[in-house]
């Protein structure tokens, strides 16, 4: 399968649990390219203070993980518009890596995965799943690998 991990990573956590997520499931036979959103100007919580630099393309793939992190309790922004000026996910299989700080799931994880999948299933996407990594702590070696080998399981 052609799976592209589609990454906007702020700090470059969400980017480096992604490189993890390609070298598993290229260990599982398939062809998977890591590819960045990226911006120029100011992110702030409520502020959308940019402009896409990076674009990529969701058409080469037969799936696709969509990667953010979390800012202010929600969905990145940057992600959030990024999948909103997607034209169509249609015949597309979908699945979502959220990278956060804050140790609980309730503190943003999954409202921001709940905005993802409500994005891409009204472009037609099938959602398959999802992996949280909590990026402080003792937690971050823990919800790394389960996030990892949630998301390799279902490709």
């Amino acid at each position: 399968m052609n799976i592209g991990i589609i990454v906007y990573s702020q700090t470059g956590n969400t980017y480096f649990v992604a490189q993890k997520l390609k070298e598993q499931l290229a260990a599982r036979g398939h062809k998977v390219t890591t590819e960045q959103v990226t911006i120029s100007g100011e992110v702030s919580p409520g502020k959308r203070n940019f402009q896409f630099s990076a674009v990529p393309s969701v058409k080469p793939y037969d799936a696709l993980v969509f990667g953010s992190p979390v800012q202010a309790f929600s969905l990145s922004v940057v992600m959030e518009d990024y999948l909103d000026q997607l034209s169509s996910l249609k015949g597309k299989k979908v699945a979502f890596l959220v990278t956060k700080h804050l140790p609980f799931y309730w503190t943003g994880a999954n409202r921001a995965l709940r905005h993802m999948q409500k994005i891409c299933e009204g472009k037609g996407g099938e959602v398959l799943g999802s992996g949280i990594v909590i990026w402080s702590g003792s937690r971050k070696v823990k919800t790394m690998k389960s996030a990892l080998e949630n998301l390799t399981q279902l490709f």
